[in-house]
């Protein structure tokens, strides 16, 4: 893949009019575009140009459903995305955030509030540091992407998520309620241990970086040089 390009808002929508309208409504605002009608012309834009500052995706396209094309993107991107959908019932809306949608408009929509959601998008795509590294570890926010000693390890959204917090908090003790709270934006029940699990892979994908997470029995984690 080509090194990420946070210049470009991506538009994914099959329907002509609804996809120029949209071109001319954030050009006119001054942001550089790129367009697919399809989720393959999305894929291979992505592949080209990296990933976008920002994603518009329709859900109902020609070769796919939208909501599986954020699924795909949820297992390697955080990058910032807003649905827009004519399913419009509660169930549609808090599947499509919950698989990893930040906003979602149904359709028709105010153009004033289509431009405000991909602001909003944009603002927080900005905050968002280009590069955290720590040692060999380098992780790239916007993307998703993890790389020891400069190969992808290939994480998970929950996985990057997880290993940004150590990262951004080296030797530092994180307790195991707020981690899950972060990662899975719920409480941690006692009985769960997927956190557990997570951690186990972590280290497994973490090897060979001189660090390791070490395990606070009851308490939490971190991540400390062996």
């Amino acid at each position: 893949m080509a090194t990420n390009n946070r210049g470009y808002i991506l538009l994914v929508e099959d329907d002509p009019m609804i996809q120029e309208h949209n071109r001319w409504l954030l050009e006119h605002k001054g942001h550089t575009l790129k367009q697919a009608y399809t989720l393959s012309e999305a894929r291979s834009i992505i592949e080209t140009e990296g990933m976008p500052r920002a994603i518009v995706l329709d859900i109902m396209l020609p070769d796919g459903d939208g909501i599986d094309f954020l699924n795909e993107l949820r297992q390697t991107s955080n990058v910032p995305v807003l649905i827009l959908s004519a399913n419009d019932t509660q169930e549609d809306i808090v599947k499509g955030l919950k698989i990893g949608g930040d906003h979602y408009l149904t359709k028709p929509y105010n153009e004033m509030i289509f431009t405000h959601h991909v602001e909003a998008l944009l603002r927080r795509s900005q905050i968002l540091p280009e590069v955290m590294a720590l040692g060999p570890i380098q992780l790239f926010p916007a993307s998703g992407n993890a790389f020891l000693n400069g190969e992808n390890i290939g994480l998970s959204q929950k996985e990057f998520a997880l290993l940004q917090q150590f990262v951004q908090y080296p030797n530092r003790l994180l307790l195991a309620k707020n981690l899950y709270q972060k990662v899975w934006n719920q409480e941690m029940f006692a009985e769960d241990t997927s956190l557990k699990r997570m951690i186990s892979r972590l280290r497994i994908k973490l090897t060979g970086s001189g660090y390791t997470i070490i395990s606070k029995y009851g308490i939490g984690y971190l991540l400390e040089k062996e």
